[in-house]
This record gives C-alpha cells, structure tokens and sequence, in this order.
C-alpha cells in the first residue's frame, strides 16, 4: 500500500486564474492537497478562454486543462452576498487561500489577508501580483511578456544585434507560481510548531529577477556594464566560448564549458588549438565561435557527438519534442499520465516531476467544467 501523498488532508482555496495562482495550487493538489477552484459562474477562470494555440477541448483552452487538472470547482459571484457567505464559510475550515487578483481588488470583496484570519488564524494566505503590492507600477496588468520585456530578461538570449529576445514560454507566471508554492510549504511548515497561519506575497517581477540572480549579480559587480551577447551562437552572456549552439551538416549541436586546446585536438580543427591562454576565450569568443561554426558544418552531429561524448565533453544533440519524446531517455523518466473528465474527455499532459520513496505520483482526475463540484460541496460543508 502506498505512503499517503505529504499534503493529504489539506484544504486549499484557490481563487486564482490565469497561469501563476493556478500553477502554484496545481502543484499543492498533486501533493496531496484537496483544491476547489473559486470561479465565476457561466464564465468560470480566464483562462478558459485563453487559448495557446487553435487546440480546443470541451470548450475549454488546453491551457487550462493543463495547468487546473485534479481540482474540483466551485462557483460563487464574490459580489453577491449570499456567495461571499458560503465561501467564508469555506474558508473558515480551510488551510490555503491563493489568489493572484491586482493589488485592492481583493480587499474590495471583502477578502484581504486580515478578513480572512479573523476567522481563521491558521489560514495559510498566498498572493501573486505582477509587481507588489507598493511602487509606481503597482497597477500594471501582470503580464508574462510584459514581465520579461521590463526585466531586463530579453537582453539575454539571442544573439548580439538581434535585439530582445523573450522566451517562447511563461517563464514569469511559472516561476512565480513555483515561489508561492514554496511560500506556503514554509508556512505550513512553520504552523506545525506555531499552530499560527501566515501571509505569503509573492510578485512576478520579484520572481523573474531572482531567476536572473547569476547574470545581474555579476552585473551589479560590475560597475553597471550591460550584458554583451556574442555575435553567433549566444546562449549565456557572461560565458565564454564555446558555449552555445552550432548548427552542424545535419542538425545542431550545443556545447557548453570546454577548455578550447581540447576542443580544437578532438574536433582536429587547428585554428582552435592557437587559443591556449584561457583569457581569450572570452575576450576572443566571437572569433573563437566563428571558428567552431565553420568548422561543426563539415560534418553531421553523431560524427562530433561521437568524438566528444567519450571525451566527457559537455555537449548534447539538439531535439525537437518529436525527437525527444520518442527517445528512450524520455520514456524511462515515465512523465505523461492521461487525465479524464467525469464526462470521459481525455488529456494527456505531464505529471509532477518529483518521486516520494521511490513512488511517482499521478492522478487521473482531469480539470473541472464551471462549478462542477458546487452542489456536492455546498452539501458536504453545509453552506
């Protein structure tokens, strides 16, 4: 018989949408813990509508699908008395509140941190805004591109003179998502000895700044000097070559920290040898990277794989998702699970990405419809 999940028994109220709450209390639930979704009625989350691409299942976006599977749904309009009583009333036997609304909007309905722990002072309260709650941008939409474009994050990748580049992903909503995650554990952790809830406040700009904690540490050392990407092949500004990505006769190639004397005899390429002092290969590394680039696209990949990787040289093919989820190495990490609507509608997506003893948890529960689950928790905690 397996071990019990390490948050069952938990209660968590999510009153977030989008990408960020949500992400946070998806990854409460594959814990163990038990979340409702706090959701308009007819409307429900965003999110729903928000659509990546043109794929579109049960009328919800597969964005949503992913990021709200193994939840349950309860509708309530927070403007309307009746509702806002029923879910104090859930509050009051909950552990976890999230929610990612601007900073004011949640204190108009009447659930601020301090509302809520009038009643319940174990009330672990977790909030994501787009910049915190003080400062002249306060009141700006908590946008993931938006996010990156004021980070200062799409001056890292491309390659110098490209102009910003963002990353073709919602790195800012995950990763705050991921720190309010971590927020809450602490404070429940810190309820086992206190028997006291918390306040966790968690912004995307704080997030996505600590992200960058390697290259805008250095830049803080370093006397205000913006980053310089190199001119190909950028993939840290900060590294010297050969870091980066090569294309080869048949494909790419990455290639991260190497000593430039041994790149060169392996890969028999003698303009490489010349660089012997270490110094040059940041100070030449676009001369350095131009070299390595003319020379990988004489040959395939598996010809340079196979003279590097028994080298133990830092360096890996470059895989599209069809090419990686067929390989062996994707299979034997067994991260997709098929999820299911009570409606039969099935997903497959991914699963959490940790293992307890031994165990990889999953769960076949998919997202749910717009206040799916009102009636039976209305009933099953007397609202």
């Amino acid at each position: 018989m397996s071990e019990p999940k390490p948050l069952e028994g938990l209660l968590v109220l999510d009153f977030s949408q989008f990408l960020s709450g949500p992400s946070a209390s998806l990854r409460l639930a594959d814990l163990g813990a038990r979340v409702i979704k706090i959701e308009r009625p007819g409307i429900g989350d965003i999110c729903r509508q928000m659509y990546i691409s043109n794929v579109v299942l049960d009328g919800d976006s597969t964005t949503f699908h992913s990021i709200n599977r193994n939840k349950e749904s309860f509708a309530a309009d927070l403007k309307l008395p009746g509702d806002r009583e029923k879910v104090r009333k859930l509050l009051m036997r909950s552990d976890v509140m999230l929610h990612n609304f601007r900073p004011g909007v949640i204190e108009q309905l009447g659930f601020s941190y301090e509302d809520v722990r009038t009643s319940n002072h174990a009330i672990i309260y977790g909030s994501i805004s787009g910049y915190g709650s003080e400062g002249p941008w306060r009141h700006k939409p908590g946008q993931d591109l938006l996010l990156q474009a004021v980070s200062g994050l799409t001056w890292l990748s491309g390659n110098d003179g490209d102009g910003p580049v963002p990353m073709g992903l919602s790195i800012c909503d995950m990763l705050a998502g991921a720190q309010l995650t971590q927020g809450v554990l602490a404070c429940l952790l810190r309820r086992c000895v206190t028997g006291e809830g918390g306040l966790v406040e968690v912004s995307m700009l704080e997030s996505i700044l600590d992200f960058q904690i390697e290259p805008l540490t250095t830049f803080l050392q370093d006397g205000g000097e913006e980053p310089v990407r190199t001119a190909l092949s950028n993939a840290h500004a900060y590294l010297g070559a050969p870091y980066g990505i090569y294309a080869t006769r048949d494909g790419f190639l990455a290639l991260a920290m190497v000593n430039i004397t041994q790149l060169g005899h392996l890969l028999d390429c003698p303009n490489l040898i010349v660089f012997s002092d270490p110094a040059s290969w940041f100070a030449q590394r676009d001369e350095i990277k131009a070299e390595i680039s003319s020379h990988l696209r004489t040959k395939e990949t598996a010809h340079w794989l196979a003279l590097l990787e028994p080298a133990d040289v830092w360096c890996a093919d470059v895989l599209n998702w069809n090419e990686l989820t067929t390989h062996p190495a994707y299979h034997a990490l067994d991260m997709e699970q098929t999820v299911f609507r009570k409606d039969g509608l099935a997903l497959k997506t991914t699963r959490i990405p940790m293992r307890f003893d031994g165990e990889r948890y999953a769960s076949a529960m998919g997202s749910p419809k717009v206040g799916e689950h009102t009636d039976a928790i209305t009933k099953e905690f007397d609202l």
